[in-house]
């Protein structure tokens, strides 16, 4: 933790400065039976990767909207610190028509194609894998992504105070984000470096946002991300805990 980190964005680049070998977001899908573990210095690059796409492909600015409309997933999480590096407003399941950019999941795209800017698909499948075709009116991710530089600067510094984040209807700037991660870390059980959270919520509240990704990025710690955790037996569950050496669960 760097007690000068003003934005999700400088969270990332004091954890890759730190160590970036060690995990960051472990992610389970339950209903597939995928699992994907991404270093802090490989989330990173898929962060950098995203936030050139937007800045560079899409031509979003500082203020502009993003509606993401994406469950719990290691790719939505890449998308909200990709937005937090652009200084764009991350809007969790938010209304594709009022949004300069929609980022949607399989599950969603009819309701994305309310936005009238650019619209971006993510197939989800395991290792990022592309839609087998992409979806009309939609640019794949998996395709637009890969070619993109692995270094991202923004062309413009990212105020801290400016609108970063909203969820369940609340606004957040990027240094409240921070500020709130931070301060309701011992409430969650983390408890510093090496905290291994294991989070089964959902991304559309806070609550969802701070245990699966922003809590652990705030305080050195990682996340062991689970969808669709409800389909693991009780069996299951603990043998993960004692495999992914989880310190703490949020379900």
């Amino acid at each position: 933790m760097n007690a000068t980190d003003r934005t999700p964005a400088d969270l990332l680049s004091s954890a890759l400065a730190a160590d970036p070998g060690r995990p960051l977001v472990t992610f389970y899908d339950d209903a597939t039976g995928e699992r994907v573990e991404l270093s802090v210095a490989t989330f990173a690059n898929w962060v950098a990767k995203t936030a050139n796409l937007l800045q560079d492909e899409l031509s979003v600015e500082p203020g502009d909207r993003v509606a993401l409309l994406l469950p719990a997933h290691w790719q939505t999480a890449v998308w909200l610190l990709a937005c937090a590096s652009v200084g764009v407003v991350a809007d969790v399941a938010g209304d594709p028509a009022a949004a300069d950019v929609a980022v949607s999941g399989p599950d969603a795209l009819e309701a994305a194609r309310a936005c009238s800017g650019a619209r971006i698909a993510l197939a989800l499948r395991p290792l990022g894998g592309r839609f087998p075709q992409p979806p009309e009116g939609f640019a794949d991710y998996a395709v637009e992504v890969p070619g993109q530089s692995d270094r991202f600067v923004p062309y413009a510094p990212v105020d801290p105070e400016e609108p970063a984040l909203i969820v369940a209807g609340r606004e957040f700037t990027g240094a409240e984000v921070i500020e709130r991660a931070r301060a309701e870390a011992t409430e969650l059980g983390l408890t510093g470096p090496g905290s291994r959270l294991l989070s089964g919520l959902p991304y559309d509240t806070w609550e969802g946002l701070n245990a699966g990704l922003y809590g652990p990025l705030a305080t050195g710690g990682s996340v062991v991300l689970c969808r669709n955790l409800d389909r693991l037996g009780s069996d299951a569950l603990d043998q993960r805990v004692e495999s992914e050496r989880v310190t703490v669960i949020a379900r």
